[in-house]
């Protein structure tokens, strides 16, 4: 954040907007699924801000709601680049994971305030995903942040009543798609260790009884580490498909990965390690899953080492 003697802005004003920062963030990570863009938005939308002249800059009645719409225009911007990109991207492709650290919550942190919201856990952002650039700004713009249909009909160039259908449309998709709630973490944690357990025992029998007749298994990679370059789906091909990978790293791999909050849920940060003639290099890897009914229902595994630059190491 800019310091108050470069823009002029009252040191009431910086506080105001400061205090936004977490929401905004989350404003921008949920339009986009990339911390690294929401960051960027935000910082956009702080220069944009500062450099107001004064007189303007006091005529903001409400900065929550300007700010909020100045985040979407640049979110919308990074959304239709995103959708060029993907087209040249190397298997499935996932949100940039939040990696925050186990323990109390930070509320001096940002970012505490984007992962706390149940709507940022992996399971549901893999659903915004597959919404239109519109959609998704519609949908989350409003069902979220309330903010009013000519406000987003202006950020999206569009009548207020097409705003309207983007958002039912959203909204629809959404629900029929119906990402599992977030579970306790005393619960995930005692379902990771039976799935633990069971990998480490090399018993795929064991492996399967965790895992929800559903599962999905997500790689994320762009082709630059190892994961499964298309989703895995079923308890047999899961289960197997986890053993099989864990056979080819160095024995106690399992053990070098530490327990984060991955976009608030239970998930691994696993370092990078180098194998040698009898097994493979490990890559770094950020995973977390999702639980329906008791079971493991999803599982996202994080590879492409440009979506992990933010996690603390």
């Amino acid at each position: 954040m800019e310091s108050d003697h470069v823009t002029g802005a009252p040191g009431a004003d910086v506080r105001e907007f400061s205090a936004l920062r977490g929401t905004l963030l989350s404003v921008g990570y949920r339009l986009t699924g990339s911390l690294a863009d929401a960051e960027d938005a935000v910082q956009e939308t702080w220069l944009r801000w500062a450099g107001l002249p004064d007189a303007e800059r006091e005529s903001i009645r409400d900065l929550r709601a300007w700010c909020t719409t100045v985040v979407a225009r640049v979110c919308l911007d990074r959304l239709r680049s995103a959708a060029a990109r993907r087209e040249r991207y190397v298997g499935e492709w996932l949100p940039e994971p939040i990696v925050t650290p186990l323990g109390a919550s930070r509320p001096d942190d940002p970012l505490d305030t984007v992962v706390r919201d149940d709507a940022v856990r992996m399971a549901a952002m893999v659903v915004l995903d597959s919404l239109s650039p519109q959609q998704r700004v519609a949908f989350v713009l409003h069902d979220a942040f309330d903010v009013p249909f000519d406000e987003i009909a202006d950020v999206l160039g569009c009548s207020p009543a097409a705003a309207r259908q983007h958002a039912s449309r959203g909204r629809r998709a959404v629900a029929q798609a119906e990402p599992p709630p977030r579970e306790p973490l005393e619960q995930q944690q005692r379902i990771v260790e039976r799935l633990l357990a069971a990998i480490a025992a090399g018993d795929v029998r064991a492996v399967a009884e965790v895992l929800h007749p559903d599962v999905r298994l997500v790689g994320d990679s762009d082709g630059r580490g190892r994961t499964a370059r298309r989703v895995v789906t079923g308890v047999d091909k899961v289960a197997r498909f986890l053993l099989g990978v864990v056979a080819t790293y160095r024995p106690g791999t399992l053990t070098a990965g530490r327990s984060v909050l991955v976009n608030g849920d239970l998930g691994f940060h696993i370092p990078a390690e180098p194998g040698d003639g009898h097994y493979r290099d490990l890559d770094e890897h950020v995973q977390t899953l999702a639980v329906r009914d008791g079971r493991i229902v999803a599982i996202y595994d994080v590879v492409n080492p440009d979506k992990l630059t933010r996690v603390p190491r």
